[in-house]
């Protein structure tokens, strides 16, 4: 249990998680939802704007990414994906998605062979856009996990510059989601019908939103 976590929150987001995953599973043409949702992201400005972009690389449930991923590499846009690095997540420039495999809770991570190169690694300072997973979101940008706390370590240590951008289904999307005060919230949640904003990013001033 994460400092602070009541019983209470930890019950009811184990709650939220069961309903958020039986919901996805369920959800039919997810892949024609991905393309809708990684649409909206690509068309975004904040996704324009950004130079280093690090992507999740999905499971077969969640919203796909591999799209984005091809085009964002062919736009000539610094492309970077996450891989398990004992309890945190390490970063590698990717050239190539064959470059890919599957490794740790069966996601594609790239090739073992490849990540000491000292010219795929890349400082989580300077990335400026993280394109973030998760189980389901709320309209305000919190963000429910797995419980594993890969990425909360990963997006508490971003730079503050950088645009925490969630990709989601909406039926992964709830009104209002248990929250305490450690947890990240997202600066958008992209889904295929709406684009939520967290509390960061809310403010008309904010040019590069979508």
């Amino acid at each position: 249990m994460a400092a602070g976590e009541t019983v209470d929150v930890r019950a009811e987001k184990r709650r939220v998680r069961r309903l958020a995953l039986a919901a996805r599973r369920a959800l039919p043409d997810r892949a024609a939802r991905s393309r809708v949702i990684g649409a909206r992201l690509l068309a975004s400005g904040v996704y324009r704007a950004a130079r280093t972009v690090l992507f999740y690389v999905a499971l077969e449930e969640e919203v796909q990414t591999r799209e984005c991923l091809a085009a964002a590499l062919a736009e000539g846009k610094r492309v970077l994906v996450p891989y398990c690095l004992g309890d945190d997540l390490g970063l590698f420039h990717l050239h190539h998605l064959d470059e890919l495999e599957p490794r740790t809770f069966g996601i594609l991570e790239p090739l073992e062979a490849l990540r000491p190169a000292a010219e795929r690694a890349v400082a989580l300072a300077e990335v400026d856009l993280i394109v973030v997973p998760g189980v389901a979101f709320d309209e305000g940008g919190a963000r429910l996990g797995w419980g594993r706390g890969y990425y909360d370590r990963l997006l508490r240590a971003a730079p503050a510059r950088a645009w925490r951008v969630a990709l989601a289904f909406d039926c992964q999307v709830f009104p209002a989601l248990p929250v305490q005060p450690h947890d990240v919230r997202m600066d958008l949640v992209i889904a295929e019908s709406a684009t939520y904003r967290g509390p960061r990013r809310a403010g008309p001033s904010e040019r590069a939103a979508p």
